[in-house]
């Protein structure tokens, strides 16, 4: 019985495969800042959304349930003028849900709004 498990011992060790190392291939992605434009492009209007859900529209406070009528009033005064949707990391899906649906109902489809997700500050405080 020893001879048999020692065979099957010299087996595997023989026909083992060693994993060999690979080479890691480090990347370093090109941000936005990094790549160069020849196109000029157009100021966008901000819709920011903090973590508790309260929204700005170019830095004017909207009283709740209200962004739907200012988006329509700000359609009117600014014709063409394009908007962006800054959106903090932390808030939650149903308020960024009925910001989109703000944006339906004032007639701005939701592919022409770019969205931008604010990370928390990573500065330490003392």
């Amino acid at each position: 019985m020893i001879d048999i498990l020692l065979i099957m011992l010299i087996f595997f060790i023989v026909t083992t495969a060693f994993k060999k190392p690979r080479d890691i291939l480090r990347i370093e992605l090109p941000t936005v800042r990094e790549i160069p434009s020849d196109k000029i492009v157009a100021a966008r209007s901000v819709i920011a959304v903090d973590a508790l859900g309260n929204i700005t529209l170019d830095s004017l406070a909207v009283p709740e349930g209200l962004l739907e009528s200012y988006l329509a009033a700000y359609q009117k005064q600014n014709p063409g003028r394009k908007l962006e949707l800054e959106a903090d990391k932390k808030l939650p899906l149903e308020r960024l849900l009925q910001v989109w649906d703000a944006l339906t109902k004032a007639g701005i489809q939701i592919k022409d709004v770019p969205a931008r997700v604010k990370l928390a500050d990573s500065t330490p405080s003392k």
